[in-house]
């Protein structure tokens, strides 16, 4: 008696999840935090004080009050720090613009704060374009120059082909039967998604789509299911199957000449310098095969000693994906729309050159596909935030990397470490040796395997053959050492853009291990492939 009207039916903040008017307890729905006055052991009447950072709306329910998320101090100094150490007080080399020093500047910072996080990837990314723009040191069209490249919307439908391959099921349904094939350890399960992409690498030239469009999909499933999701949980076993699957791409990447889009770039540098490769698919994978087995495998071994995963032996596992297997029945309409728009897409992305279709466009099609028959929504895509936010940092880091090309700054630093190297007098091994130490150092200021094979192929390659390096060698090895990158940095290929998108593992996490496989990835091709390579009588 005496209370108003909204006294009697305010719903009040309660951490049940449930909301009722106070006294009736009528109208409840789930969803909500709320509870009655009475439930809360309040006086009726009193209600319940708001704390006073909330508002609260006409309904009398509260809202909390916006909050300030500014960019994080420390990183953000140290990020501008690096590129005001480039601009000021590294003199400018003879030969690069002014513009160019300028851009490599804002590169840097921007790549600092990608490592160290002064604000989310995707908005430091965003800062780091607007800088460039604002300053004139770019133009609006050639900042947002990469946002129409094939491979940049290829790292994006798969994202998009992943969410049909989640959606449907279909994925917890092949990611059941290779638990249960290689189930009993999570080394095993890394091991038995390898061998399955060697299988397919020969006739899917692009490392992203089997990445985005195959792999990733099967390894969230996988984590799904062991309970490891995105962030806290993500220890347990996504984000060492995720790692594990980019870096042994790498060696897949390299054992086939069709196993990479860009392989073929590199004999054509070659045949262009007047040295081209007799029966080129043999030579290259006579060539690839030991040191690439190598590679398979020791990579997920030492992955899965650099970031352990917490669930390590599941003996029982097989049983269980047996049984699940048998409680899923057969395949549903869905999963079979799935398989055929995804059949569909590989062979696209097979035949894509014969009859002209980028792999990007391939994409598309089973997409579009996947939407008119029900699979995927407007919404479903538009929710795939990690798509989007990829498309903007990824974008943006290619545009500037390509940029930096265009000013000369990518040819005169290769100038002068070649004109070094020449000085020195040194025997072509040492040559050969030093310069693909540098090429691969240098990968860090480029957003794309295949941008800086061509910006730096040549050089590279005209430098070791001037020194004596036999060209055939010079010639494999400039573009398998393009494929053993790959995993370096979260910008350095489309594959790598796509599985750190997936939010298994973080920036820190993305430059410690791809470093660590990087430097041995080196070592087991130089060694082991330096001794196949002597057998064969490439030198």
């Amino acid at each position: 008696p005496g209370r108003s009207r909204l006294a009697r039916e305010r719903p009040i903040r309660t951490r049940s999840g449930a909301s009722r008017h106070d006294d009736t307890g009528k109208n409840q729905s789930f969803g909500g935090t709320f509870a009655s006055e009475r439930e809360l052991g309040c006086k009726p009447g009193a209600g319940v004080q708001p704390r006073a950072a909330a508002t609260a709306d006409g309904n009398g329910i509260e809202i909390a009050a916006p909050q300030l998320t500014p960019v994080k101090l420390v990183p953000f100094l140290v990020s501008i720090a690096f590129g005001l150490v480039v601009r000021f007080a590294i003199p400018v080399p003879a030969g690069v613009t002014p513009e160019g020093w300028q851009l490599l500047a804002i590169f840097v910072s921007t790549v600092a704060g990608l490592v160290i996080g002064p604000l989310p990837v995707g908005a430091w990314a965003f800062a780091g374009v607007t800088t460039a723009v604002a300053t004139k040191t770019l133009t609006f069209k050639a900042a947002f120059s990469a946002f129409s490249l094939d491979v940049i919307w290829l790292v994006v439908n798969a994202f998009f082909l992943a969410k049909g391959f989640v959606k449907s099921g279909l994925g917890d349904r092949v990611a059941t039967y290779f638990v249960k094939m290689f189930g009993k350890s999570s080394l095993g399960l890394s091991y038995g998604l390898t061998v399955s992409e060697g299988i397919l690498s020969p006739s899917m030239p692009s490392s992203t789509a089997r990445c985005g469009g195959i792999y990733l999909p099967i390894i969230v499933s996988l984590a799904k299911q062991a309970g490891s999701l995105p962030g806290k949980t993500a220890n347990k076993l996504g984000a060492f199957l995720a790692q594990a699957q980019l870096q042994t791409t790498a060696h897949l990447s390299s054992i086939s000449l069709t196993g990479a889009a860009q392989n073929t770039l590199g004999l054509v540098l070659a045949a262009n310098l007047g040295h081209p490769v007799a029966n080129p698919w043999i030579t290259w994978f006579k060539a690839g095969i030991v040191p690439g087995l190598a590679g398979l495998a020791l990579t997920p071994y030492i992955v899965y000693k650099l970031n352990p995963p917490e669930i390590k032996d599941t003996p029982d596992a097989p049983k269980v994906a047996a049984k699940k297997i048998e409680e899923m029945g057969p395949m549903k309409k869905i999963e079979w729309m799935v398989a055929g728009t995804m059949l569909l897409t590989m062979l696209l992305w097979i035949f894509g050159d014969k009859i002209g279709m980028a792999g990007a466009t391939a994409a598309m099609v089973g997409i579009t596909l996947q939407m008119l028959g029900g699979v995927l929504t407007w919404q479903d895509l538009l929710n795939e935030k990690g798509a989007w936010d990829t498309l903007i940092w990824f974008a943006v880091l290619v545009a500037m990397s390509a940029q930096l090309k265009e000013f000369g700054l990518i040819g005169a630093l290769s100038a002068k470490v070649n004109a070094g190297l020449t000085a020195m007098n040194l025997g072509w091994p040492a040559v050969f040796i030093s310069l693909h130490v540098a090429y691969f150092l240098l990968h860090y200021l480029f957003a794309s395997q295949t941008a800086q094979l061509a910006a730096l192929g040549s050089a590279f390659l005209a430098t070791m053959i001037g020194a004596g390096t036999p060209p055939i060698l010079a010639a494999l090895t400039i573009p398998f050492h393009t494929n053993l990158f790959g995993g370096m940095t979260h910008y350095a290929s489309g594959q790598s853009a796509v599985f750190y998108g997936s939010g298994y593992y973080d920036m820190g996490t993305t430059f410690k291990i791809g470093g660590i496989v990087g430097v041995t990835n080196l070592l087991i091709w130089g060694i082991v492939g330096g001794f196949w390579w002597k057998i064969i009588g490439l030198y």
